[in-house]
């Protein structure tokens, strides 16, 4: 029997040693007898004496996988160099096990560190036990390496990958949202089971089911980046006021998202428009993914918001300036030409073309300077804006030259919005001093299926004609440049 257990010993896929602690036992006895109560703050920061410890420890027996794995030739080469195996960051761990022993128990371990003998670093599980009927002297202790360094190593690049995911998540110059859609699979799934085919038209008739759709969105986490978009000073202050952030327009980019979804549609991009807390509209370009591995229940959704308002703020106004005169911010000739194609292309007629144009402009630049010209225009700019309302418009069609188009008005209308006109502009010269606007104006009205190129020559004309007698009233001749 005493040979069945001693090759199993010998034999034993792990790293066991039987030593003898009796020599530390005595040590403690007399730290004891000096007063010594808390054995851990006796030798922590000491470690000379966590060596003298450690000095006391003989080692009686090892067994082949020991000699292995220390890369020992014998066992007296492993004695001899025991301080090459325990040494350097082990000292932490060993003064909790030796602290067990001091505190009366027979068992202790953990993981720690050694090194074999060719300097190579060992993460160790070690479990100890003082063999029965040792326990007045640990004559005998048992003790038992299990090599956990490819675990361990394998550990700790887990531990840097998920660091380095959660360090790309938080510092992500992208707002991040990993949220938990199963809710609303459950939802769609139900439709589904209520024989509903077309769920668009299911949409149309139940608007309120978006609502509720959008009430099942929980949040799981989101990134700092988030935050400072969305004007928010932490996370629970965000996710408390989410109804704030999406809402109004949200709703129909969210019912298009849901019909995406019902098709199948695990990744999605889309423009929506969200709100800061601060109540700031934001134009953000929302990419949407199912993350692998949740294909079947949703429950992890992966949404990426890119704040682009500044760019669609610039489009915005890029598109303004292609449209509108920057001097009067009246429209410009690019939309009146525009408009008046798309008139007479679908009305509504009659149109009525009204041709103004600014009297005096030339004599006022070449007295005063352009920017007292530039002033008239601005000042009959502002008329212009207040004399017309959508669906009609006023341009700036040239230097001095102005047209309104007025779809759905007849002759008698223009005759109202020009009556309007030189109203506002006799109030315009009473508070304002200085040169007094004047003004030429000619209107022709057109009836389908008329060309509006034709009506608008005919108002030019007319302008042109109540032109030409304003000159003669006022003594002065354009083409000599004295108007």
């Amino acid at each position: 029997m005493v040979d069945l257990y001693s090759d199993m010993f010998e034999l034993a896929p792990v790293s066991l040693w039987l030593e003898d602690y009796s020599e530390v036992k005595r040590l403690f006895d007399a730290w004891r007898a000096e007063g010594v109560s808390d054995l851990r703050a006796h030798l922590r920061g000491r470690p000379a004496l966590v060596a003298q410890c450690s000095g006391r420890i003989r080692v009686l027996r090892v067994n082949r996988r020991t000699l292995e794995l220390f890369g020992a030739a014998s066992l007296d080469e492993l004695r001899d160099r025991l301080h090459h195996v325990f040494r350097d960051d082990m000292f932490e761990q060993h003064v909790e096990e030796l602290g067990r022993l001091w505190d009366g128990h027979t068992e202790f371990g953990g993981e720690t560190v050694n090194y074999t003998l060719q300097g190579r670093r060992l993460a160790i599980l070690l479990k100890a036990s003082v063999l029965p009927g040792h326990e007045a002297d640990w004559s005998r202790v048992l003790v038992a390496l299990e090599d956990v360094t490819d675990r361990s190593r394998a550990v700790r690049a887990l531990r840097a990958s998920e660091q380095y995911a959660r360090g790309l998540f938080e510092h992500s110059p992208v707002s991040l949202w990993v949220e938990d859609f199963s809710s609303i699979r459950a939802l769609l799934e139900e439709v589904r089971t209520q024989g509903i085919d077309d769920f668009r038209v299911f949409l149309d008739v139940h608007p309120e089911f978006v609502t509720r759709c959008m009430e099942e969105i929980r949040v799981i986490d989101i990134n700092r980046q988030t935050l400072a978009m969305f004007r928010a000073p932490d996370k629970a202050t965000l996710l408390a006021r989410l109804p704030e952030v999406f809402r109004d327009d949200m709703r129909a980019h969210f019912a298009e998202q849901l019909l995406e979804l019902w098709q199948g549609r695990l990744f999605q991009q889309r423009e929506v428009v969200n709100y800061a807390l601060d109540g700031e509209r934001l134009h953000v370009y929302l990419q949407f993914s199912v993350l692998p591995g949740h294909e079947a229940r949703w429950d992890q959704v992966l949404v990426s918001l890119t704040d682009i308002t500044a760019r669609k703020k610039a489009e915005a106004y890029l598109e303004y300036l292609g449209k509108h005169d920057v001097l009067t911010g009246l429209r410009n000739r690019a939309f009146f030409t525009e408009e008046l194609s798309r008139l007479e292309r679908k009305g509504p007629w009659p149109v009525t073309v009204v041709a103004v144009d600014l009297n005096g402009l030339k004599a006022v630049n070449d007295q005063a300077g352009h920017a007292a010209g530039d002033a008239l225009l601005r000042r009959l700019g502002e008329i212009l804006q207040k004399t017309v309302d959508r669906p009609a418009s006023a341009s700036r069609i040239g230097g001095d030259e102005f047209t309104l188009l007025l779809p759905g008005t007849d002759e008698r209308g223009g005759e109202r919005v020009v009556e309007q006109l030189l109203e506002l502009l006799a109030l315009n010269n009473q508070f304002h001093g200085g040169e007094p606007l004047s003004v030429s104006i000619g209107t022709a009205t057109g009836h389908a299926p008329q060309r509006l190129e034709a009506v608008l020559h005919q108002a030019d004309a007319r302008m042109y004609e109540e032109k030409r007698a304003y000159y003669r009233r006022s003594g002065r001749d354009r083409r000599a440049g004295r108007g």
